[in-house]
């Protein structure tokens, strides 16, 4: 398997880190100014039209930099699944929200106990020329920002995704949580005019296990970019810090926690790349796993390495732990990880 990014890919990459490396108060503004919002919306509606391995390519910038910004939220669960699942006419509707607006997107799969299952929990049933949908969700990323949100719920003993107002009757957020009670919305991929009897999705329950897809493939490539940025920064602090007359680096100790540290951004990289490119769930399976195992003891060590700078706010250390802990948190943890592996 070919690793190397192309030509376009590269671009993304380069204008990624040219947007987020500016002293820029609203990045998200910035990167929506700069088209990178749009990569993969369809290019009538002013998008480029491109796919998840480009997505993931911004994903892991914005890892690499640590910022602040709702774009696992709003690409991987929000733009993705849409362009991949939605109706010409759900597309023409919901995408325009970030492309002209730069709005925020963001999916609630989660639920309590429950780590992006794969059958829903929360029900769905049709009303009238929609389904009102209840149930709870957790580790829902942006979910008091979002304009829209994309449920995964049952609807007839199949899974689907339900795209929400978080305004509508029968929606409550707030920090990581949503609570539904027959709330409104409509089913991705089936179309508000269908008659009744006919309203199924196609092919059964696509678009609730692509977002379970997409989310694990975005949680992982930003996952890649976080370790990385962590790694960088270690690096040129062990290299010009100094003690006893000499950097950091020279010291075996610090040398080989700096390799370790290395061994593991590195097999993320592959396995996220290996997991966008594939989509399997296996290569999910194994990158997310690396993810929640190895993340963030080794932003751990590299927080250990900073010594007490290392824990000043003012210092970018933080926002990578930060980060790291999210997406932990955000996969499903450690044994979850290794418990959805299928070993056959």
């Amino acid at each position: 398997m070919d690793f190397e990014l192309d030509e376009t890919q590269r671009e993304i990459s380069r204008l990624a880190a040219d947007v987020l490396g500016r002293e820029s108060d609203t990045p998200w503004k910035a990167m929506g100014e700069a088209g990178l919002l749009a990569l993969a919306v369809p290019e009538r509606l002013g998008g480029d039209g491109l796919g998840v391995l480009e997505t993931a390519v911004l994903l892991t910038e914005v890892g690499r930099r640590a910022v602040d910004v709702p774009a696992l939220a709003t690409l991987a669960l929000g733009v993705l699944p849409i362009v991949r699942y939605g109706t010409p006419e759900q597309q023409d509707e919901l995408l325009p929200l970030v492309v002209e607006q730069h709005g925020v997107l963001t999916a609630a799969l989660s639920e309590p106990s429950l780590p992006l299952p794969a059958e829903p929990g929360t029900t769905a049933r049709w009303d009238g020329a929609g389904v009102v949908v209840s149930g709870e969700k957790i580790n829902v990323p942006h979910a008091t920002a979002a304009q829209l949100i994309l449920v995964s719920a049952t609807l007839e003993g199949r899974p689907v995704v339900v795209v929400v107002d978080p305004v509508a009757d029968g929606v409550s957020t707030s920090d990581g949580r949503v609570r539904l009670d027959e709330a409104p919305g409509q089913v991705l991929g089936v179309g508000d005019g269908a008659a009744e009897g006919t309203r199924q999705p196609a092919p059964q329950g696509s678009a609730a296990d692509g977002i379970r897809r997409l989310a694990l493939a975005g949680a992982c490539a930003v996952g890649d970019g976080v370790l990385a940025g962590a790694l960088d920064l270690t690096v040129k602090h062990v290299g010009t810090r100094h003690q006893f007359g000499k950097p950091l680096s020279t010291f075996q100790s610090a040398a080989c926690q700096v390799a370790d540290v290395y061994i593991a951004a590195r097999t993320l990289h592959l396995a996220a790349l290996t997991a966008c490119w594939s989509l399997d769930d296996n290569d999910l399976g194994t990158a997310a796993y690396w993810l929640a195992a190895e993340a963030l003891p080794a932003v751990h060590t590299c927080h250990h390495l900073h010594g007490g700078l290392g824990l000043d706010i003012t210092y970018p250390m933080h926002r990578y732990y930060g980060m790291a802990k999210e997406l932990t948190r955000f996969v499903g943890g450690v044994e979850h990880r290794l418990g959805a592996i299928d070993v056959h």
